[in-house]
Parts: C-alpha cells; sequence; structure tokens
C-alpha cells in the first residue's frame, strides 16, 4: 500500500521511521506493549512543504489508512483496525 500512495502522490518518499522495538525511546511508556510502529503497520514519511503534506494526507485517506498524524516535517500514516483517527504532533 506504501508503493500505491508513493505513486498516487507522484513524488518519492524518504521514509524516516517505520519499525520500531518496544524498547525504543518513543514506544517504552506506550500501553498494550507500544504504537502502531511496534506492529509493523506504521511509517513516518518526510516532508518538506505543505503539498507534500496535503498529497500524502489526501490519498491515504482515499486508501483508507486508518491513522494519519501531521507534522511540519513529516506525515505518519498506519493501518490500525480500530477506530480512524487524526491528530497533529504539537
Amino acid at each position: 500500500m506504501l508503493d500505491e500512495l508513493r505513486e498516487r502522490c507522484g513524488f518519492p518518499f524518504v521514509i524516516t521511521s517505520g519499525y520500531r522495538s518496544v524498547k525504543h525511546s518513543a514506544e517504552i511508556n506506550k500501553p498494550n506493549g507500544g504504537g502502531t510502529h511496534t506492529k509493523g503497520i506504521a511509517v513516518d514519511i518526510a516532508v518538506s512543504n505543505g503539498f507534500e503534506r496535503m498529497n500524502i494526507v489526501h490519498e491515504a485517506l482515499k486508501m483508507g489508512f486508518g491513522g494519519i498524524g501531521v507534522a511540519r516535517t513529516f506525515v505518519h500514516i498506519d493501518m490500525r483496525a480500530t477506530t480512524p483517527v487524526m491528530w497533529t504532533y504539537g
């Protein structure tokens, strides 16, 4: 699905984070054994402008990605099976 998302967006992706061990500092205090990265169903994609950010979010929603997090320098997408959710990073 990640390859399809990249094709739909029409620009290369730089993945800044993929699978993470539950011992990774960003996961260590999360409940249920860590977040979606520890389950191998999440990636963070580097973005350099609002055009890339918007296109990733737009296409990911159309494709059914269940989790989308938007930051200044990256977009998180995941394939969670729970209620879809979107958030921003402060």
